[in-house]
C-alpha cells in the first residue's frame, strides 16, 4: 500500500517515466507542484496539453515544429540542396550554435539498434531517400553521434544513398567518440563540421 495518497502516488508515478527522473526526484518535483499556486500547476498542465495538441513533425525534415514546413525548411535564405541528417531534433540546437552551418535538416528519430528491434523501417529513412530521389539535393552530411549505434546507421545511409547522385559525408572526430553530440561544445561541433568525410563503400 502506497504512504502517499492516491493523487499524490499517481503523479509520482508518472513524473518517474521521465528520463533520468528516479523515485526521489519526482518525489521532489510532486511536492514542489503541490507547494506551488494553483496558476502554477494549471500552467504547467496546460503547457503539456498545447504540447501535444499543438506540435507535429515537419512533413519534410520530421523536425518537431508548429508549423509546417518548419522554420528551417521554408526559410529561403537556407542552402536546401545541402541536407545534414540528425537523430533527434535536440541534435539540431548544437549544430545551429555553431553560426557556422547555413543547410537544412533531416531527423532520423533514433538510430539503428537491432537489439531493440528498431531497424530501416523504424526510423525516418525512406523520407530521406525520396527527399535525395528528386534530385534537389547536392550533399548529405551524416551527423549521428560517434556511438556504436550512430557509426551503424551512418554507414547504413551512406548504402542506401550510394546509388544517387549526391555526395554523402560523415561530420569529423571532433565530436568525442561514444558521446551525444546533443552536449557537444560550438567550437567541437564547429570542428566537426569543417572535417567532415566523403564515406566510401
Amino acid at each position: 500500500m502506497s504512504r502517499y495518497a492516491e493523487p499524490m502516488a499517481r503523479l509520482i508515478e508518472e513524473l518517474k517515466k521521465l528520463p533520468g527522473v528516479g523515485t526521489k526526484t519526482a518525489q521532489r518535483y510532486a511536492f514542489h507542484i503541490l507547494r506551488g499556486s494553483d496558476e502554477d500547476a494549471t500552467a504547467l498542465a496546460e503547457a503539456v496539453q498545447s504540447l501535444k495538441a499543438n506540435l507535429r513533425l515537419c512533413s519534410i525534415c520530421n523536425n518537431v515544429t508548429d508549423v509546417d514546413p518548419c522554420a528551417y525548411c521554408a526559410n529561403p535564405a537556407r542552402n536546401h540542396r545541402l541536407v545534414c541528417v540528425v537523430e533527434e531534433p535536440t541534435n539540431i540546437a548544437a549544430i545551429e550554435r555553431t553560426q557556422g552551418y547555413n543547410g537544412v535538416y533531416h531527423v532520423l528519430h533514433g538510430t539503428l539498434s537491432p537489439l531493440h528491434g528498431v531497424g530501416p523501417d523504424q526510423l525516418r529513412t525512406k523520407t530521406l531517400v525520396a527527399r535525395v530521389e528528386q534530385g534537389e539535393v547536392d550533399e548529405v552530411i551524416l551527423a549521428t553521434s560517434p556511438t556504436l549505434e550512430g557509426e551503424a546507421t551512418a554507414s547504413w545511409l551512406a548504402g542506401a544513398l550510394r546509388k544517387q547522385t549526391v555526395r554523402v559525408t560523415r561530420i569529423a572526430t571532433g565530436v568525442p567518440a561514444g558521446s551525444d553530440i546533443e552536449y557537444a561544445d560550438e567550437v567541437t561541433m564547429a570542428r566537426a563540421l569543417e572535417g567532415r568525410r566523403e564515406l566510401k563503400s
